[in-house]
């Protein structure tokens, strides 16, 4: 069976099923799902299933990455509410695009990973 960076739109025993396999093999659990409010993505990202915490340089990148889909989201959306969280631990944005869903939640975990495997 092939672990799976993240999962989108799925349901809840989905979800489940896929935090307790990044518990058991210390991987972060990332998902993303559409915001019915105005159809963009959220996407959130959970390392209590890891051993590690974002590190500095982490959430520096991570914020870019996060302030590119801003902008993009900015400039070609109108009425999009965009918002974000990010502590060491457990991110949240909202309101990513559908066009850039899988790129960020791939560099999400592909960034989780350059610095703790």
């Amino acid at each position: 069976m092939t672990f799976h960076k993240y999962l989108a739109d799925s349901k809840m025993f989905e979800y489940d099923k896929h935090y307790r396999e990044c518990q058991q093999q210390k991987k972060p659990f990332i998902k993303s799902k559409i915001n019915p409010l105005h159809g963009h993505y959220s996407v959130n990202v959970d390392l209590m299933t890891c051993d590690y915490v974002f590190s500095k340089i982490e959430l520096n990148e991570i914020m870019k990455l996060i302030n590119n889909e801003k902008i993009f989201v900015n400039s070609n959306f109108k009425n999009i509410l965009y918002d974000f969280s990010i502590d060491e631990e457990l991110i949240w944005i909202d309101g990513v695009s559908i066009e850039h869903m899988d790129f960020i939640c791939n560099s999400l975990y592909d960034l989780s990973q350059k610095y703790h495997d």
